[in-house]
């Protein structure tokens, strides 16, 4: 798996930092990601919607560490450069 394309839209409400678009291998693309400010460290958010009993689903789903950790590395490496602000990141073991 290889990201091809990582867009940035920054916003500044509260903890949300930006909205994030990201194409993986030049053709699937994945909308609605979002970079978190958490109460230590700052992580991506995967896209969700709320279901009937107010629970948040999970509409795409990291299934290995390191491919969670290679994709919020490169999206917040993404958002330090068009931002220059530098973030603290959460490392997942």
């Amino acid at each position: 798996m290889e990201i091809t394309e990582v867009r940035i839209f920054p916003v500044d409400e509260q903890n949300l930092r930006a909205y994030v678009r990201i194409v993986i291998d030049d053709c699937i693309e994945i909308r609605d990601l979002r970079i978190i400010r958490g109460p230590k460290e700052h992580f991506v958010d995967m896209p969700y919607r709320i279901g009937r009993d107010r629970q948040r689903l999970q509409i795409v789903l990291m299934t290995s560490t390191d491919a969670r950790n290679m994709l919020e590395e490169r999206v917040l490496a993404e958002y330090e450069k068009i931002t220059g602000e530098s973030l603290t990141r959460r490392k997942l073991s």
